[in-house]
């Protein structure tokens, strides 16, 4: 039954349909020849409706609103002027900026797509005219980019959190060391390249002008400090936040900087429903594909067959990095999230692995897929976005990929660079 239904699956994605095709198709096929038909279906409709039903995902679509009406609006300008005011005089600081903004608007926002565009757009001008080659430019918007993943709020970590029932606050939190982690190692990378390539540096801003520069960031830091402050704080829950953040950035950008108006919402909504609807489609169906597989016991066959219960937690960990960053080479990372993660929850189960270290780790392996050829979704964005052929893309990805893996490697030996602020938050 495997066999037919991966196959099934594969072909379908080979030919050109989207993967929730794909996710139906093999829940539909491995229902019938488990049940010997289609007479009762009602179940497998039950268990897609399930995967929807959780209410830690309404989270999701307030945190894609949020950062729609952010990405429209002044919010990612003020985050970049402020970060070039303190150090985009240093050699190499207009990179750093870089990075160090789409961190800063991934705190905001927890879309990559939105950051690589929010952050892409105004400062890959600016660094080609300084000098920087094109595909290190572009490798480097993508791969900062996708430290939103880690850093809060993070639909990927919601996505893990309701699937594996871990607290979606303390994969917040859990987050953010790792983020600030590869954060310093992309700037010092970059630091090091401006120095090989002899990149001019920027003007240095005078303490009047950073002084303004924070004045008016202030504004959009509210963000994370909402996210991070109001969940430690117990003022209100991830999905409250995510409630908030929509309230705020509305205030922010139609308010108070009036960088939108009234007429845009309709807007707005429309591209918020529909990445929600794309995003709810693959949550419901990759719910009722993981029931199937998982009554058919097809994970624990793979499990036993490769040995991975005997391998201890580091095996276990090693594998789901090695799984996860494959298969995200290949598929959208949400789908790769709700199909692996009940593959690999017998195994985390069996070696007491902690969960909120497991989802650390998912959520990286997704990151550096999502920037990885093939198919990374945020190497089709700045294709997408700035016009690029392919190559050009993806040819200077493989330092930040090299960073991102060596990242996962030093969570897996000190697992305390992610648990330590959970457990100093939390316990």
């Amino acid at each position: 039954m495997a066999v037919i239904m991966f196959s099934v699956m594969v072909g379908l994605l080979l030919i050109g349909f989207p993967m929730m095709v794909p996710l139906i198709a093999g829940a539909v096929i491995g229902f019938v020849m488990m049940f010997n038909g289609f007479g009762q279906m009602e179940t497998l409709i039950q268990q897609i409706v399930a995967g929807i039903r959780p209410a830690s995902l309404i989270a999701v679509p307030m945190f894609i609103l949020a950062a729609d009406i952010m990405t429209r609006g002044h919010s990612a300008e003020r985050l970049i002027n402020m970060v070039m005011a303190f150090i985009g005089h240093i050699k190499g600081g207009l990179a750093v900026s870089t990075a160090a903004s789409c961190t800063l608007f991934g705190a905001v926002s927890g879309s990559t797509q939105a950051t690589v565009v929010a952050v892409g757009s105004p400062l890959r001008p600016k660094m080609l005219k300084a000098g920087y080659s094109d595909s290190f430019t572009l490798a480097l918007i993508i791969n900062s980019s996708d430290i939103a993943f880690l850093i809060p709020p993070s639909i990927g970590m919601i996505v893990y959190g309701v699937i594996s029932e871990t607290s979606i606050g303390e994969l917040f939190i859990a987050g953010i060391g790792p983020g600030l982690m590869i954060l310093l190692m992309f700037s010092l990378y970059c630091v090091i390249y401006a120095y090989i390539k002899d990149v001019p540096t920027e003007e240095k801003t005078s303490w009047g002008e950073r002084l303004v520069a924070v004045r008016q960031a202030l504004w959009p830091l509210g963000f994370p400090l909402i996210i991070v402050g109001g969940i430690y704080g117990g003022i209100f829950s991830p999905t409250e936040a995510a409630a908030v953040c929509v309230l705020y950035a509305f205030i922010l950008e139609f308010i108070v900087f009036r960088s939108l108006q009234s007429k845009e919402i309709w807007a707005i909504a429309k591209s918020t429903g529909l990445i929600t609807a794309v995003v709810f489609i693959l949550v419901g169906v990759g719910n009722g594909f993981s029931w199937i597989i998982s009554f058919a016991q097809i994970p624990q066959a793979v499990l036993e067959a490769v040995g991975i219960n005997e391998a201890g937690p580091t095996g276990v960990l090693i594998a789901i990095c090695v799984a996860f960053f494959i298969a995200c080479m290949f598929v959208d990372p949400i789908v790769v999230i709700l199909v692996l993660t009940p593959i690999f929850m017998p195994a985390i189960a069996a070696t007491g692995l902690d969960p909120v270290l497991v989802g650390i780790l998912i959520t990286l392996q997704v990151a550096i897929g999502s920037a990885t050829p093939p198919f990374g979704c945020d190497i089709f964005t700045a294709i997408a976005i700035f016009k690029r052929p392919y190559w050009e893309v993806i040819r200077s990805t493989p330092p930040f990929i090299f960073m991102l893996v060596l990242s996962a490697a030093l969570l897996i030996m000190f697992p305390q660079i992610a648990l330590g602020l959970r457990d100093l938050m939390f316990n």
